[in-house]
């Protein structure tokens, strides 16, 4: 195969340069029988297409493709994807048509081309004059998440080059990242993003804050990773023992951004030493007969803390996630968090939506590639709301509300996860699970006991709504209270009826 020397020296590019056969290479590592003459076509025309063309640091333009298309084959996804990747800013930056691209590399495509450049074209103002530009992202987003991936995927390697603009196009950038995109990168259950993006974000945005808890984290980790590599090792000695099978035992260190934000939470008063996952163990097993037994395995090893354990197999959060987690107290007493999952769980935490592309059930028997829509509900509810409320500035109020307000995570009577924003209660509840319910609720229990329906709600309440069949509607009341739009819309409408 033709290699294609790139024209900037080893260690100029950025982190994830590759050359055309190391990318080819790595996708046939996950795919074998991947169709990676387009990729390589894809090359070759995005590198002519930039040719001359500088970024602002002084690389040559074209390491800004490779790295984004790098960064998803990093993720293992289809050829397509990486393709349209290496060309996602021919159109916007070079002479390159639609057309043109449409005619060589054929309309899937070129579309994906296209509309990552929509997004690009999308300037950030600040959140609440983005909104209603935001919506294009949710809109892009359901119906081909592969546009949004390569658009983070994008994000990602422009912050990791932040330091050569201007400081206010710094600000606005990383902003932007913090309140936009890590917040998608997170409803789409890709943990490896999402972490990139809030920390490479967070040194623009909060320069002090950053700096400061860096040195905080430098200053404990190193105590923290010897006793984690003290309790993996009697972990993977005493499972041995017991002939227990382990795929892997592997440390976890907590992002910056998300030791920061739980920092601040009033009852650590900003103290690291009473933080219990600033390192955790991932500890990755063959099935799911095999993670209840590794935890039963855990509390005979280690005594755990009492409500410290977390299942989120039996409960998987809306995004996908299946863990369980628990704390103990491991070596001499010391807190320590675990995490146990299984192999395809575990992609699944850090890829998220993308980790779908590379199992064989959907690259064997889905032409399209296109994973499981049913695991993203909120998705297809988006949309549904955009076309309810097309012309109501209410729908950009529920992307601000819904989607970038913190989530929480509640559960029905028979089990199923419920999620809201914080603070929302148990009428907003209702509407979520159902607007007929919602409509005739009269009361609710929360965790077995009758709560007023003004009750903020929080993560892992069991919520069961009391009904009256005979009520003809909603109490116009609940205005002052409920949270979601989609709640005070439906209390609007029965309102005027």
């Amino acid at each position: 195969m033709l290699s294609i020397k790139p024209k900037w020296k080893r260690g100029k590019g950025p982190p994830r340069w590759r050359t055309v056969d190391e990318l080819i290479e790595q996708i046939q590592s996950y795919d074998p029988e991947a169709d990676t003459d387009i990729v390589k076509l894809a090359y070759e025309f995005a590198e002519h297409a930039h040719e001359g063309q500088k970024r602002a640091n002084g690389d040559p333009y074209f390491t800004h493709a490779v790295a984004t298309a790098a960064r998803l084959a990093d993720i293992k996804l289809d050829t397509t994807t990486i393709a349209a990747a290496l060309l996602h800013d021919v159109v916007e930056d070079t002479n390159c048509t639609y057309d043109e691209l449409k005619k060589e590399f054929g309309k899937e495509i070129a579309n994906l081309v296209i509309n990552v450049s929509k997004l690009s074209s999308i300037k950030y103002r600040g959140l609440e004059r983005y909104l209603e530009n935001i919506r294009k992202v949710f809109i892009a987003m359901a119906q081909d998440i592969r546009v949004v991936l390569i658009k983070l995927s994008d994000r990602i390697h422009n912050l990791s080059t932040l330091s050569a603009l201007r400081p206010e196009k710094q600000m606005r950038i990383a902003k932007e990242s913090l309140e936009v995109y890590a917040p998608i990168a997170n409803r789409l259950g890709i943990g490896e993003f999402k972490g990139e993006i809030e920390d490479l974000s967070f040194r623009y945005v909060y320069p002090d804050e950053f700096h400061k808890t860096q040195l905080m984290f430098q200053e404990h980790y190193p105590h923290a990773e010897k006793f984690l590599d003290k309790a993996s090792k009697t972990i993977k000695h005493e499972f041995n023992k017991a002939n227990i099978p382990i795929e892997s035992v592997h440390g976890r260190k907590k992002h910056l951004y998300s030791l920061w934000k739980k920092l601040q939470r009033p009852e650590l008063e900003g103290d690291i030493t009473k933080i219990h996952d600033l390192v955790a163990l991932r500890i990755i097993v063959p099935d799911i007969t095999a993670c209840y037994t590794a935890l039963g395995f855990i509390h005979k090893l280690w005594k755990p803390l009492k409500g410290r354990i977390k299942d989120y197999i039996a409960q998987p959060k809306p995004n996908g996630y299946q863990s369980i987690h628990t704390t103990v107290f491991g070596p001499h007493g010391r807190i320590i968090e675990i995490q146990i999952r299984d192999k395809e769980m575990h992609e699944l935490a850090e890829y998220g939506v993308a980790a779908h592309w590379h199992y064989s059930e959907f690259i064997k028997g889905n032409k399209s590639k296109t994973p499981p829509q049913k695991m993203y509900k909120w998705m297809k509810e988006l949309t549904n709301w955009k076309k309810e409320f097309e012309h109501d500035k209410n729908y950009l109020e529920t992307l601000k509300i819904d989607v970038f307000k913190n989530q929480i995570f509640v559960f029905t009577p028979d089990g199923d996860v419920v999620e809201l924003p914080e603070d929302a209660t148990p009428v907003d509840f209702a509407y979520r699970v159902h607007t007929d319910i919602g409509n005739k609720c009269t009361g609710a229990k929360v965790n077995d006991k009758i709560a007023p329906l003004d009750t903020p709600l929080k993560s892992g309440d069991v919520v069961e709504i009391i009904k009256d069949k005979n009520r003809k509607g909603p109490n116009p009341d609940w205005l002052s209270f409920v949270k979601t739009n989609s709640a005070q819309e439906h209390i609007r409408k029965a309102k005027k009826k």
